[in-house]
């Protein structure tokens, strides 16, 4: 989920809270403690700072996985927390524990994802039915605190906030669930081998992908109605010479690695360079794929020029980012 909705989260954690006697839970410094405990999984996002293959190989990896989520990220917290705030440690353990757990399992809902069960499987959970930034959920957040302002028990308005979120969840499951037969019944003719249902920041709006055994259906849902935009014919593997030129660029094996579902293509640039492009297919956006990942390499010795990861919205920018790579 985006900052803001992690930071409410912990909030409503604080609420909650309310009911331990041993936790002043309205003071400063268990109030900095959760919305801490409820941020720090993503401290990997200054990762960013270095290069775009590191941060998308690592972002919500290693500092969401078990050992992360159950016993570095809540011990660390407990001890600074005790040692800045003075925070009883076995009630502060408890309540920091919850907060970086909850952030982990919220994450799963979404196209991104975690590595939630690192080390046993670096596999990406994805479920794909929540967006990123979800705006029900900020809003019912965001009028729980109001409604403790005005007077209202936090901890009642926190179980009945939570059961209506796990109606809203589960309704979104089933949405999921419609779209996929959906898909089934408009490609009748085709061996629909897998669908990509994911979600927009739009509540009826969901981006379509149907994999079949011979081509990728590209489209948008608009309430019970799909539609497809773009069709490719799935192409042939990548000629081994030139796989074998980039399969260890740090950037190609980044891309791989997240991107659910992708195709590439492959064009003369000049008498001596040629691009291999691949895309994510997951993004489509107004006639445009910004997650991609180019890499230009010389003609002769297959030798990579320069390559780029990430999210680019304009050809001209892409351009440039190769340029500084």
């Amino acid at each position: 989920m985006d900052t803001l909705t992690h930071t409410l989260m912990g909030g409503t954690l604080v609420g909650l809270a309310t009911v331990d006697p041993n936790i002043d839970a309205v003071s400063t410094g268990f109030i900095v403690t959760m919305v801490g405990a409820s941020l720090v999984p993503d401290i990997d996002t200054v990762m960013k700072m270095k290069n775009n293959a590191v941060y998308i190989t690592h972002h919500r990896g290693i500092t969401h996985s078990l050992p992360f989520t159950f016993l570095i990220w809540p011990v660390l917290l407990t001890v600074i927390a005790h040692l800045a705030f003075g925070l009883p440690p076995g009630s502060t353990y408890l309540w920091v524990q919850l907060a970086v757990f909850l952030h982990v399992f919220v994450d799963i809902f979404n196209s991104y994802g975690t590595q939630a069960l690192r080390p046993l499987d670096n596999t990406w959970i994805q479920l794909g039915i929540i967006n990123t930034v979800d705006v029900p959920i900020i809003v019912v957040h965001a009028f729980y605190f109001v409604l403790w302002f005005v007077g209202f028990d936090p901890v009642m308005l926190f179980f009945v906030m939570y059961v209506l979120l796990t109606l809203y969840y589960i309704t979104r499951h089933f949405m999921q669930r419609f779209l996929v037969e959906k898909v089934t019944q408009q490609l009748p003719n085709d061996n629909i081998v897998r669908t990509f249902v994911m979600p927009t920041i739009h509540f009826n709006q969901w981006r379509i992908v149907a994999v079949t055994d011979k081509a990728y259906y590209v489209g948008r849902s608009f309430k019970s109605n799909i539609i497809f935009y773009d069709r490719f014919n799935r192409e042939d593997k990548l000629p081994n010479k030139i796989f074998m030129a980039i399969k260890h660029d740090k950037n190609y094996k980044a891309f791989t690695f997240f991107s659910s579902i992708y195709r590439y293509e492959m064009k003369s640039l000049d008498a001596d360079t040629f691009e291999v492009r691949y895309i994510d297919l997951r993004y489509l956006k107004e006639g445009h794929y910004p997650f991609v990942c180019i890499m230009h390499l010389d003609k002769k010795n297959y030798e990579i020029i320069s390559s780029y990861t990430g999210w680019v919205f304009s050809e001209e920018k892409l351009q440039r980012k190769l340029l500084e790579s």
